[in-house]
């Protein structure tokens, strides 16, 4: 009876902030609201990736691990309690079983990019390759994935406002998930924007992996201007 009346105690202090909106990224990707009103759980597979988002809301949480159920494989798990924490993810737009329903996402546009390199840590991915087609072209791509249609187009929507790029829409080979994927050109100005500083609170293998594509790029644009170059005084 001593308890009755009282507040509910929030974990998780609720401030944007470049960590914050990076955490809520990560969450609409790979977390899930539990149906008991107060629990947020977030998994996967990278244990750098748990320690990035229990770092960004500054919270310490026990680490456990769980299987993935149809291959076997172990992931990270955490879960807390968070009442209030979780009422304002529902009133951002997150949900339980949020996966195939997720739409638009509450984000202050101050942070909506800090919150889009949550989304790509946390179900995006970059991918580069040598295009036959053509003698030495590189290509590279920026994809964000989800099983939601109107997240997927909420998400296209915002960066055409902010960047300027278009992208395309595809499904995947299973019609499971929709895939919005940005070529090299409208990739490099999200890239650019994803990783505005050099400390921003990363995946660090997806960067590390579109800095060795970025290089390569660099190479080939030298090359090319080489050419050119030497072409002309010809």
């Amino acid at each position: 009876m001593g308890n009755r009346g009282t507040k509910p105690k929030n974990k998780v202090k609720i401030k944007w902030s470049p960590k914050f909106a990076y955490a809520i990224g990560l969450l609409v990707t790979d977390g899930n609201l539990s149906s008991d009103g107060r629990h947020i759980v977030f998994v996967s597979k990278d244990i750098e990736q748990i320690k990035n988002f229990l770092k960004s809301l500054k919270i310490k949480v026990k680490i456990g691990k769980t299987s993935s159920g149809y291959d076997g494989n172990f992931s990270h798990r955490v879960q807390f309690g968070d009442v209030i924490f979780y009422k304002y993810l529902e009133s951002m737009g997150l949900s339980p079983a949020k996966s195939k329903i997720i739409g638009a996402i509450d984000v202050p546009d101050k942070y909506f990019f800090d919150f889009l390199r949550g989304c790509f840590d946390g179900d995006g991915c970059f991918y580069s390759y040598w295009d036959p087609r053509w003698r030495s072209s590189h290509m590279f791509y920026v994809e964000f994935v989800s099983a939601s249609l109107d997240h997927i187009e909420w998400l296209r929507q915002e960066l055409k406002k902010r960047t300027g790029v278009f992208g395309h829409i595809t499904k995947d080979g299973r019609k499971i998930t929709y895939q919005l994927k940005y070529a090299k050109k409208e990739s490099l100005e999200i890239i650019k924007k994803m990783y505005y500083n050099p400390q921003v609170v990363c995946l660090s293998r997806k960067k590390v992996k579109i800095k060795k594509a970025l290089i390569i790029e660099k190479m080939q644009q030298k090359k090319y201007k080489q050419t050119k170059m030497r072409g002309c005084c010809n």
